[in-house]
Formats: structure tokens, sequence, C-alpha cells
């Protein structure tokens, strides 16, 4: 029998009442691992009703005490990142040294949080008016909720919860059930380090968890990461019934290659960014568009070269560069946008589809594929695959690149290659992306800056983590106040007031 993850409601381990489960796979074995338990209604509501209970005391604890258990939790953390990684390599499939790339920026999102008293100044005025003194606090929600994908399942559940924890809300994070074991175990961690039972709750689910988490109305905000149609969906529902919504969508970002780019060093880049995880990643870069025929033919033979000595594996071998796809379905889906874009017309210059591994020959592996003469109007342009396919575009000049990258309908992350400082301050004014990288692939922002796109890349006001997230988490209240001289009697003023 199969071990079954459950869900972490009040402090407690619980299996779910219900009898739904989820098959999780070994993605380089192709086999079962174990289930995850889906969360009924009446589950997901136990969870929420933990964290209610949990607000108050919670929301009256000092910002520096509940700072404290951040720093706890990144000493536990670092001592169980081996443990942290092989449960995320062996749900998700990447290499165990990307796992731990992706535990790092975990983990410095619990950095930026041990600064929640400072993060949590407000702003003092004094003399306003005549003895009257204003000032701004940062409060808490409430009952918060995260919703998170499968390709970081350590990572984006960071950019959340312990923000969001030290703000002074209570929490419920709703992982993906694909890749479960990571996210609660993390969750356990925090309990280790102090955090009291019922502020952060983990339920285990799909659809009915999330809608569910969604209609409840002890929910003040939902912070989500996943497709565009999901956050888009998400959004409408969530803000429908008066909550606070940041709900990150899909991505297609491409990398401008200018003719005078160190070409070297940015095949170099575009490796690892296209194929770095997969290609399970919306920061990753599945388009490049080359301007002019003599960069597009350099970058071509290059990535073919450097495709033929990349290692694709078992993520737990850290001498592999790649591993195998999340599961059976998705690795299907992206095959057959490989065989959309030969379909289609575009070069496949690189087929990845044929790959089998020795001893894993019943794992979900493909290995890189690289289209050429890629077209805007192809569908494996236009979509986001989030496979290890990389289309090359060929354009005759960069404002005609940008054009290309402004037109599409998402905006994540972009970048560009160009050893030309004019040139590349003109594509970071004018491009309409909302993180851009000048010789860097993947310009994730660190975590005292904040992540997300723009167009349909984000809905919602506010980015992830850093300084929007500390907005997101909180309301503002301004409190004007005044106490009257013993001495002085003044009579009703009808007018609105002002210094005049």
């Amino acid at each position: 029998m199969k071990s079954i993850v459950g869900h972490l409601i009040n402090g407690e381990l619980v299996p779910d009442n219900g009898d739904r489960l989820q098959d999780v796979y070994n993605p380089a074995t192709g086999e079962v691992a174990k289930q995850v338990a889906l969360a009924s209604k009446a589950t997901v509501e136990k969870a929420i009703a933990a964290a209610d209970a949990a607000f108050p005391a919670w929301r009256n604890t000092s910002p520096a005490k509940r700072c404290q258990v951040m720093f706890r939790l990144k000493v536990l953390l670092e001592e169980h990142s081996e443990t942290i990684c092989n449960m995320i390599t062996d749900e998700h499939g990447k290499v165990h040294h990307d796992a731990m790339g992706e535990l790092t920026r975990a983990i410095e999102n619990v950095e930026f949080a041990c600064g929640a008293p400072q993060l949590l100044k407000g702003e003092h005025s004094k003399n306003v008016g005549t003895a009257i003194d204003s000032w701004s606090e940062f409060q808490p929600l409430g009952v918060v909720a995260g919703i998170t994908p499968f390709n970081f399942p350590a990572m984006v559940p960071f950019w959340m919860w312990p923000l969001a924890i030290v703000c002074g809300n209570t929490f419920v994070l709703k992982p993906s059930e694909r890749t479960p074991s990571a996210s609660l175990f993390m969750a356990q961690l925090a309990l280790e380090a102090g955090l009291p039972a019922g502020v952060l709750n983990v339920v285990m689910g799909d659809k009915e968890a999330v809608d569910t988490l969604l209609n409840d109305k002890r929910v003040q905000a939902v912070s989500f990461v996943g497709s565009t149609p999901i956050a888009e969906y998400i959004y409408t529902t969530a803000t429908a019934n008066g909550k606070r919504v940041q709900a990150l969508g899909g991505a297609k970002n491409h990398a401008i290659l200018m003719p005078d780019a160190d070409m070297d060093n940015a095949v170099s880049a575009i490796m690892g960014a296209a194929y770095g995880s997969c290609g399970e990643r919306c920061m990753a870069l599945p388009v490049v568009v080359a301007v002019g025929d003599e960069a597009g033919d350099a970058v071509v033979e290059k990535l073919k070269a450097e495709l033929s000595t990349m290692k694709v594996g078992p993520g737990r071998d850290n001498n592999n560069d790649m591993g195998p796809l999340v599961n059976k379905a998705h690795f299907e889906k992206v095959k057959g946008y490989v065989d959309k874009g030969v379909e289609e017309g575009a070069i496949l210059v690189v087929d990845g589809r044929d790959t089998v591994i020795k001893g894993y020959e019943n794992g979900f592996f493909l290995a890189g594929c690289l289209f050429d003469h890629v077209t805007a109007e192809m569908k494996i342009y236009k979509d986001e695959i989030f496979g290890p396919v990389l289309c090359i575009v060929r354009v005759k000049s960069q404002q005609e690149a940008m054009d290309l990258i402004n037109d599409h309908e998402y905006g994540n992350g972009t970048c560009i290659f160009t050893r030309d400082g004019e040139s590349a301050r003109y594509f970071t004014d004018n491009i309409k992306v909302g993180m851009v990288g000048v010789n860097i692939p993947l310009p994730v922002p660190v975590s005292y800056q904040s992540f997300g796109g723009w167009k349909r890349s984000l809905f919602g006001d506010l980015s992830m983590y850093g300084p929007d997230g500390v907005r997101f988490w909180t309301r503002r209240k301004t409190i004007t106040q005044r106490w009257p001289s013993s001495q002085i009697r003044e009579g009703a003023k009808f007018s609105f007031p002002s210094n005049n």
C-alpha cells in the first residue's frame, strides 16, 4: 500500500475524511510513489476555522516575536536541506542541484521576512494641524490563502506565507497535488520553529479545495501562481467575493540576440534558461529572437552543439543537466507541441522526442528540442509549452524584435543580449514586460525586490514578495488624533477641515 500525504490543520497531521486520492509519481521511473488525499470542502473549512481561531492572538503578537520564529525556521531549513531537495527531485524530477537553488531562493524570502519590525513601520506626522498628530499603521488582513504550482514546491509557497505570517495574518496553503511533500514538510518545520498551531495550515486538494478558499467569507486575500486561465478564474471569482487577489499567470519569455552579443556567453546563458528544470519554469526562456541571419545562424549552430553534450537523466544524479517532465500527461502535452511545430513548418533542428534513459525506460524524459525559423503565427510560438522546447525567431531589427515581444499577450520576463549600452537602455525603457534582464536570461528579482509580470501574466495590482508583498498582506490605517487643551474652548466649525 502506498503512503498517503494528508493535511496539516491546527498543528496536527490529519487524513481526509473523504475517499478521494490522487497518485503522485516519481517522474524518473514513471512509477506511483505515493498518493495524496484531496481535501473535501469540510476539511478545507476546518483549516480556515483553525486559522480564524488563531488570528486574534497572532495578530497581537509583536512583530519581533513573529520574526524570531522565522530566524529559527531559516536554521531548520538549512539543516534539512538535503531532505527537502530529495522530496522536490523525487516528485518534480528536477536535478538535485536545481532543487537546491530553488530552496536557497525560498530561504532568502524567510530572511526578508525576518525584517518584519522594520517592514511594518508606519509613518508619523506631528502637528498636521494645531495640536493634531497623524500617523499610519500597517495592519494584518486576517485569514489569507495561497495556491501554488507543481514546479516550485519549496520556493513559491515561501513567496507567500512567511511574509504573510510575519505581517500578522494566519494562513491556509493549498500546494500542488502533483508535488505535495516538500510544502507539507516545510510547514512542519515552521511548527518546530515555534509557530503556534493554526497560524499555518496546509490542505492538499483540487478544484473543490480551491473553490472553498475562493468563496469562504473568512478568507480575506488569495495569492496564486499558475497558468493564465486559472489565474484569471481565481482573480474573477475571488474579487467578486470581496477578496484581495494577486494571481500570477503564464509566460512566453523572449530573449533578443543582437548581432554584437558575446555569442559564446549568450549561448551558455540560453541553454540554462531554456532547458533548466526541463523548461518547467514561468521564467524559462522558450523564444530567442535573433536580429539578422548571421546571429540566427550562429546561435542555432552553437545551440545544436551544446545540446549534443547535454546530460539528461534522473534528478538524483547531480551530474545530469536536465531531468524528466513531471508526469506522463504533461510529457504527452509537450511532445504534442513538438509534433505541432513540425506540422506547422518550423525546422526541428534537434529532436528530443525519442529519448530513452537506460535503467529508467518508463520515466517521462524528453530531451531538449530546438526549432528554427519559427513565426509568430505558429502555435509553438504563441502558447506557453512549459517544456524543453526552444524556438528561434529571426527578424531584421531590434525594433522588430521588440514589437514582437510587446504584441504578445504575456509580459512576464524578457532579456537582451548585447554589448551596446544604447541598445540595452532603449530596450529596458520601452519593452512592455514586468521583469527585464540585460545579458541576464532569468531576471528573477531577489527577495527584497518584487516579482510580477505585465499584461496577462499578472492579475491584480501588487506583485509577489518584497515591498509589494508587505502591502498586499496588510491594510494601511491612518489615524488622526487631537487632545484639546483644557484651557481652550472652541466653537463648532462647519467648513471642511484645512490648515487655512
